[in-house]
């Protein structure tokens, strides 16, 4: 048997999509070295296939790495990943792959395209508009969350009951050491801070924020934003000009870490998502998460965090306002935030990939 994964995401710049192929790929190199999976994948040849532009490479001790092909993006996908892939099983774990490799299977995190185009140009929306249509139709399609598996199932008319779900997972961020020299960069005191980090495009609703500081009306209590920005392919709205507001930028994940360990709160306003890591790494700090009502939220954040509907800041406003009156977080708080974070793992995400992936027992004894 032969597998290989599609490592494009090697190329790209690290959003959540492939921080999660990468831990996806490092937890089944795991499994594979052990004696946690079947024999029958144990034993195949297994290759992450990666581009000439792969900028960097995992430590793996299973799965071999190889560069092919010459050429870039989609490109590269569907015509040299196609070719060296042929004759074995394919796995992208980073939303899209070659459309016409048929032994295929494809993680797409979320159905955003096709719920919410406003968010995006119209040349990103047709490419992976037909792209996931075509996936659809050649390849086996998995997800992240039970919402974006009835979000898929629904856009690209297909049966929820065959879409499997792989979560995310947030455990390596807990191995991060927090540099909390960070705070005095920005000039920021413990718990006198709300925080959102995330890029600046529009599903990530950061606009509603920015109405909450305003009317919060406390520059003492600022918002610190840290992340980055695709004007390219999303609306921006950065808040610059804004009281209130403090424009970090792209931080180090030490540096995010100890901005989670002191904020009064993490601020997460989405309108849109297919899971919803960040609230779970601010848990891993003890931090308390103001979040959206958006489905999937709710359903990574469970009871460990408060919410509000999206589109109202004055609610967002409100729950700032109770959250520096509560103080630091509550032992009972604290207890739920670590119960949903130990609900998820890569080992747990990666395991379940494999079992489906592994020939029913009576298939791999005749082998």
């Amino acid at each position: 048997m032969k597998f290989f994964i599609n490592g494009r995401f090697l190329s790209q710049k690290l959003t959540g999509v492939q921080r999660y192929a990468a831990e996806m790929v490092k937890a089944i190199d795991a499994l594979l070295a052990s004696e946690q999976t079947a024999a029958s994948l144990r034993n195949a040849d297994w290759q992450l296939l990666t581009p000439a532009d792969a900028s960097e490479g995992l430590d793996l001790q299973r799965i071999k790495i190889r560069t092919v092909g010459r050429l870039r993006g989609h490109a590269w996908d569907q015509i040299d990943l196609a070719r060296a892939a042929a004759g074995g099983r394919l796995i992208s774990l980073a939303n899209s792959g070659p459309v016409l490799h048929r032994d295929h299977i494809v993680v797409i995190h979320d159905a955003q395209v096709f719920r919410r185009p406003d968010f995006f140009n119209w040349r990103y929306l047709a490419v992976h508009r037909t792209m996931g249509r075509l996936l659809a139709r050649n390849a086996a399609i998995a997800t992240v969350s039970a919402f974006s598996r009835r979000e898929l199932a629904q856009v690209l008319n297909l049966s929820a009951s065959r879409i499997p779900v792989f979560p995310n997972s947030a455990e390596h961020f807990a191995a991060t050491k927090p540099d909390p020299g960070i705070l005095a960069r920005l000039g920021v005191r413990p718990q006198k801070f709300f925080l959102f980090v995330g890029s600046k495009t529009k599903n990530k609703n950061l606009a509603v924020a920015i109405r909450a500081v305003q009317l919060l009306d406390r520059e003492d209590v600022p918002l610190v934003i840290v992340g980055g920005d695709n004007s390219k392919v999303f609306q921006d709205n950065s808040g610059h000009g804004v009281s209130g507001l403090l424009l970090a930028g792209r931080l180090t994940d030490s540096e995010i870490a100890a901005l989670y360990a002191h904020a009064s709160a993490f601020v997460f306003p989405s309108l849109y998502e297919g899971f919803g890591v960040p609230p779970l790494e601010a848990m891993i700090f003890g931090c308390p998460v103001i979040a959206s009502t958006a489905d999937a939220v709710v359903e990574t954040c469970g009871d460990a965090a408060a919410y509000f509907d999206a589109n109202d800041a004055e609610a967002l406003k409100q729950l700032m306002l109770e959250r520096l009156a509560a103080g630091a977080i509550s032992d009972q708080e604290r207890r739920r935030q670590q119960e949903r974070v130990a609900f998820y793992s890569w080992q747990k995400s990666a395991k379940s990939l494999l079992d489906h992936l592994a020939p029913p027992a009576s298939v791999a004894s005749a082998a």
